[in-house]
């Protein structure tokens, strides 16, 4: 069943057209002192649990490959959303980690790899 949800998640990555919303480096809107340590969006015509399109984090390596997805709490939104990692280097993953648990939000990193060892 794992490697059906891998191979699912990887098809709707695959096609789906990428919107970058905020480039690696851009100032966070509410934090104005964070910048994006990736290419932050979404994929287009996509739902998500909070009624918005699938969040994505894009990291600097080539190809297409989904690294894992970050499972949030944000007490502050009081929401809890899936978002996918894709092309990321492990120092793009614990940067983006680093991002994401600040404030009133807490993040978990499911990496794909992982889950597709437990499977073999």
């Amino acid at each position: 069943m794992n490697r059906e949800f891998w191979a699912y998640l990887q098809r709707l990555v695959d096609t789906s057209e990428w919107i970058i919303e905020r480039p690696k480096g851009s100032m966070h809107p509410r934090f104005t002192s964070q910048p994006y340590p990736a290419d932050y969006g979404y994929l287009l015509q996509t739902t998500s649990s909070d009624m918005h399109e699938a969040d994505i984090w894009i990291g600097s390596l080539n190809g297409i490959k989904i690294d894992g997805v970050l499972c949030s709490v944000d007490l502050y939104k009081r929401d809890v959303e899936l978002t996918i990692l894709i092309n990321c280097t492990d120092d793009e993953i614990s940067e983006i980690e680093d991002f994401t648990n600040s404030g009133q939000m807490r993040t978990l990193f499911v990496r794909a790899e992982d889950i597709h060892r437990r499977v073999a």
